[in-house]
């Protein structure tokens, strides 16, 4: 059997993307536009309205980020300097630290984390968040186990006696010896201290629609069944809970929540208190669901969000990944809300589309030092992406952060260009919603109602893909489905998008719409036999 170089990388991938038109080969790209190689070996442009998933906020190749690469590179800047200073990245936190105090008016130090990707910056929330659960349960068992020896002593010297409250909360009888029912309290306290014991398990929130990453701990965050169920016994599960609805966010919290007794001296008495485990983890929301069909979050879930997870103590993980950088109109799509969170995650757009960079923000009131000697990256805050994102910053940072008045301002466009299309065709859209631009198309479910076509792919979750076929070939657009609601498309263009290129996108929905419409299947996919490229 012979294979070809293509056959060796995401080979059912790419047989399944063929029979929509996406096996395309782009050969160079700018700003808003990637050049595909032509079957005439030449090049045609096309719009790119996925820009990386949400990683291109200033472009592909930016002039200004390229430079700074060519510079970094051509002083021979050390990429490996492990276990050294790392200045670079020092300066990279200390700027994400001003706009977290500018954009949620705080002045609490925020510890930065690097990584090299969103799905390493979401496990390295995580993971430190677990270590903080397990030190804060290691503490609580400390003090517990002083409170029971003060008991001890008290009840010896005959100061205190032991109110029958305690006996009933252990299930003792009312005959039971002081002594007997402080070992039987003593020996519940110990075996919390077992890590196999299940009713100190950490508990991982997620919502409904939420997409955290694809690695082996952040899939089980990730509420796609698809992308998750195949490793569910690889590591702990999350409970997924409905976006807006705080009654069942708050259903979970009392549900899950573990108490452990303690005991208190006070008046001469010994009697029984009643204190919460820490057992939740963390709590991970992204202020705009990216892969769950571009939703956000509502203002007043948010707060209700930030109320919940205060009384339960339960860290908020923000995951920004996608919708950091700008892309929203502010630094922090988080800030818009407001929700402010105990870790904040950024990847994508950081890096400038050029170097892979992620790092996880954590609050100074959660910050275990601990953490460092625990969890490394070889690439992690090496001086070339660490440079890089400082140029990102400087570039959005500039002009009193003119940048996130320009996505605000070219997001309100596209989003009305958009919505006079729905207007038009409200049988066939059923939904224009974003923040910014990160912006979704949802077409409504015709998979009773449409032609043989429709009704083929949209149950089968590749309409969306079709169409993007459509609009590639037909119209030179490239967009995409989300990951879990592929009936939407996702539009997360840089800021250097044009009236042109927006109007080029509703000229191109228009004849999607009008031929969905009128059922014309020959039309839908005549590009199919007819590619150019």
């Amino acid at each position: 059997m012979t294979l070809h170089a293509n056959d060796l990388v995401d080979t059912e991938l790419h047989r399944a993307v063929s029979q929509v038109g996406l096996d395309v080969e782009y050969t160079r790209s700018r700003g808003n536009t990637m050049w595909a190689r032509g079957k005439d070996g030449g090049e045609i442009a096309v719009t790119d309205f996925i820009s990386g998933y949400g990683s291109l906020i200033l472009g592909h190749n930016n002039p200004e980020i390229v430079a700074r690469a060519k510079e970094l590179l051509d002083r021979d800047t050390p990429v490996h300097a492990q276990v050294s200073l790392r200045p670079e990245a020092a300066s990279v936190a200390a700027a994400l630290n001003r706009i977290v105090h500018r954009e949620f008016g705080t002045d609490e130090p925020h510890h930065a984390v690097f990584a090299n990707s969103g799905a390493e910056a979401v496990e390295v929330a995580v993971k430190h968040a677990e270590m903080d659960r397990r030190l804060r349960l290691a503490e609580l068992l400390v003090a517990v186990e002083e409170h029971i020896t003060e008991a001890r002593g008290a009840i010896a010297q005959g100061t205190a006696a032991l109110a029958p409250a305690v006996l009933t909360a252990l299930g003792l009888p009312a005959t039971a010896a002081p002594e007997v029912a402080l070992d039987a309290l003593e020996a519940r306290v110990r075996a919390f201290d077992d890590h196999t014991h299940p009713a100190i398990a950490p508990r991982l929130l997620s919502l409904v629609g939420g997409f955290h990453g694809k690695l082996m701990g952040s899939i089980q965050l990730t509420h796609n069944p698809q992308f998750r169920t195949p490793f569910t016994e690889l590591s702990a599960q999350s409970r997924f809970v409905p976006v807006d609805r705080p009654d069942a966010l708050r259903a979970v919290f009392e549900a899950e929540r573990t108490p452990l007794l303690d005991v208190s001296v006070e008046d001469g008495v010994v009697d029984v208190v009643e204190r919460d485990a820490p057992v939740f983890c963390a709590l991970l929301v992204e202020p705009v669901q990216g892969e769950g069909g571009i939703v956000p979050i509502s203002p007043e879930f948010a707060k209700e969000l930030q109320s919940l997870s205060a009384e339960f103590d339960c860290p908020l993980v923000i995951d920004e990944v996608q919708t950091g950088a700008g892309r929203s109109g502010a630094f922090f799509a988080g800030s818009l809300l407001p929700l402010r969170g105990d870790y904040y995650t950024l990847a994508k757009s950081l890096g400038g589309g050029l170097a892979k960079t992620a790092v996880t923000l954590i609050r100074e009131a959660r910050y275990r030092p601990q953490f460092e000697l625990v969890h490394s990256s070889t690439f992690a805050k090496d001086a070339f992406s660490s440079g890089i994102a400082l140029k990102v910053l400087e570039l959005l940072e500039a002009d009193g952060g003119a940048a996130y008045g320009v996505a605000a301002e070219r997001g309100a466009r596209l989003v009305e260009a958009l919505e006079a299309v729905r207007a038009e065709y409200d049988d066939i859209i059923s939904d224009v919603r974003g923040v910014g631009l990160l912006v979704g198309v949802e077409f409504a479910d015709r998979s009773a109602v449409g032609s043989p076509m429709v009704r083929q792919t949209q149950p089968a979750g590749l309409f969306g893909f079709l169409v993007s076929g459509f609009l590639l070939h037909e119209h030179r657009i490239r967009v995409m489905p989300t990951g879990s609601a592929p009936n939407t498309l996702r539009l997360e263009p840089s800021i250097a998008l044009t009236d042109d290129e927006i109007s080029g996108l509703a000229e191109g929905l228009r004849e999607v719409c009008a031929i969905l419409r009128d059922q014309d299947d020959a039309r839908l996919t005549a590009f199919v036999g007819a590619r150019t490229f």
